[in-house]
């Protein structure tokens, strides 16, 4: 099994430790969220390159330290963008890309949204919940079983109550401990800090659960 997400022997690291709330959604549920506003449009993005995905992917998710596909290694971030049963969906509001959300479909009929959010700018204007709405109608516009998700407490904090309120119920959740190498450059909130870190490496992190949802509302 690839260990990308490892730090290099040696470096210095944040050991971050989460609690990640694995949420499943087995029926459209009536529609609790309003439309996108006028002038809001979401589009299928064509293949991404690698450097675009990245470039989206870090203003999104810089905030809520998405890391693990910034350690991916560059050929296996673009086979995952070739692959089709991954899809990206973009929110623009004019000319300005304002969030974006993935769907992966290959553990259909089930599909998971791996990733969710808006840029911080984009953030307190009411799109969240009308851009998950947007992604949960996507996703059952097709002969599908059921709709999955996580989150962890390095999301935003209306991440949960949003999936919840969109109808998504929690099946499992586990505490997780990263080592996310500082050379990434993330300011991490003191809150999300392992009490006496010493900068060793890993505590075991599973592989890439790709499913960090900021998931604003």
């Amino acid at each position: 099994m690839s260990s990308y997400w490892q730090a290099l022997p040696g470096e210095a690291v944040d050991r971050v430790i989460v609690t990640v709330s694995f949420m499943r959604l087995d029926a459209k549920p009536e529609p609790r969220w309003s439309a996108l506003p006028a002038g809001a449009r979401l589009d299928l993005a064509p293949r991404l390159s690698v450097s675009a995905y990245r470039d989206l992917y870090d203003r999104v998710g810089g905030p809520w330290l998405w890391w693990l596909r910034r350690m991916m290694p560059e050929p296996m971030l673009a086979r995952l963008l070739a692959d089709p049963a991954v899809a990206i969906y973009r929110l623009w509001q004019g000319d300005a890309v304002l969030g974006f959300f993935e769907l992966d479909a290959t553990s259909w009929p089930d599909v998971n949204l791996s990733y969710f959010g808006l840029l911080p700018e984009a953030i307190g204007q009411g799109l969240g919940f009308s851009l998950l709405g947007a992604a949960i109608e996507q996703v059952f516009s097709g002969p599908v079983r059921g709709m999955t998700v996580n989150t962890c407490t390095a999301d935003h904090p209306r991440a949960l109550p949003n999936y919840q309120r969109a109808g998504f119920r929690i099946m499992r959740q586990v505490r997780e401990v990263w080592d996310i190498p500082r050379r990434l450059g993330f300011a991490v909130p003191p809150h999300l800090l392992a009490i006496g870190q010493d900068g060793a490496p890993g505590l075991g992190l599973v592989a890439d659960r790709s499913g960090d949802a900021s998931g604003e509302a």
